[in-house]
């Protein structure tokens, strides 16, 4: 039996999204060891772990691997995972959920018949309790009739930040729109305008980069009811503290006096309020903020995710009007579901990103150089 892989981190994120986040992972000094759908390897021990959830904006959950074995038949899953040894990473005083997943390449594809028989080993061979709201989920894995068991040390999803309690229509989820950002070269240096800010996610986030805070600061996760967790070296690595007030102007701009509000109450919660700022004005008004260019950023209406699509080609073409009379030395982002509505601002887009899950629909990141 392995209990033990070469990179027992498995860093989720959205499917189309693994190459940003493994730059990220990079860049926050991680051990990445290999690109998969659906995630990133990453190697280290608890000490990572605990750094991965706290810091990587683009994860969605962050997995231990706690290891692995063969299993052709319901009697041998039965045997493996009486033996497997689950006392090393959890606790039997917390209750623990199960989620299996199987694969017709193997010859146990039956998920709730493996889940019950995964349940009743822990149950009888490690003392642990099974409850459908633990606080501590596995996941399993059997494909290819290998079973792999991963522990998920996140619990809440990680674009849970723990500070935004207000959204709009059509909420960007935080973990997206970093991954946006990183894709469109933001490094925490530049000015970030938002003309369609919603709920303020873009900026926020943006301020939250420049200022070098980490996503997780304010949460607490999963892994504080695993044997690994060590209370006193989770709170050296966690931090609170800024560095330093960032130089550059990051804000956002929203017809809607109410998301408007909204904006600044999370931006309150989050810490940044003195680093952005938020205004009532149409997209089409817009002006630059003043300093140097940077990057506009929107998440404009799309015709499924709000209504008459018709209806948004005047606003899509407005708004590519604006920017290119107004904005020149900006780079632009822009996040929709309809490479027609994309293509009506008549920006010199590179080519788009991939397509990405969000909100029901498939969404794409539009992005340009530094306009002309």
């Amino acid at each position: 039996m392995s209990t033990q892989t070469t990179a027992p981190i498995f860093a989720i994120t959205l499917p189309g999204m693994e190459d940003t986040l493994a730059d990220e992972a990079r860049a926050h000094g991680f051990d990445v060891q290999g690109v998969t759908p659906g995630g990133v390897h990453i190697g280290g021990g608890w000490p990572e772990i605990w750094r991965a959830n706290l810091e990587l904006r683009g994860a969605t959950r962050v997995l231990w691997r706690m290891g692995s074995f063969m299993a052709f038949h319901l009697a041998q899953l039965d045997k493996r995972a009486r033996k497997f040894p689950w006392a090393e990473v959890l606790r039997p005083d917390v209750p623990v959920r199960v989620e299996v997943a199987t694969s017709r390449k193997s010859k146990i594809y039956h998920a709730g018949a493996a889940t019950k028989r995964i349940e009743t080993a822990l149950v009888e061979s490690a003392g642990m309790t099974v409850a459908s709201d633990a606080p501590i989920t596995l996941k399993i894995r059997i494909d290819d009739n290998r079973v792999t068991i991963s522990v998920d040390t996140s619990g809440e999803p990680l674009h849970k930040r723990g500070h935004k309690e207000a959204v709009g229509k059509a909420p960007m989820r935080e973990t997206l729109a970093a991954l946006f950002l990183h894709q469109c070269g933001y490094d925490g240096t530049q000015p970030v305008f938002d003309p369609m800010c919603g709920s303020g996610t873009f900026v926020i986030e943006a301020a939250e980069i420049a200022a070098g805070l980490q996503a997780g600061r304010a949460r607490s996760f999963a892994f504080e009811h695993l044997v690994g967790f060590d209370a006193g070296a989770v709170s050296d690595v966690r931090t609170f503290k800024r560095r330093g007030a960032p130089q550059v102007r990051l804000t956002g701009s929203d017809r809607d006096q109410g998301v408007i509000a909204m904006a600044q109450a999370n931006a309150e919660r989050a810490g940044v309020a003195d680093l952005v700022q938020f205004d009532q004005g149409s997209a089409g008004d817009i002006t630059p903020p003043d300093g140097p260019p940077g990057l506009v950023i929107v998440n404009p209406p799309y015709g499924a995710r709000i209504g008459n699509k018709k209806a948004l080609y005047p606003v899509y073409g407005r708004l590519g009007q604006v920017l290119s009379d107004r904005f020149s030395g900006w780079r632009v982002g822009i996040v929709t579901s309809e490479a027609s509505l994309a293509k009506t601002t008549g920006l010199p887009f590179e080519p788009e990103g991939p397509s990405i899950a969000h909100g029901g629909l498939r969404v794409k990141l539009w992005s340009t150089h530094p306009l002309p």
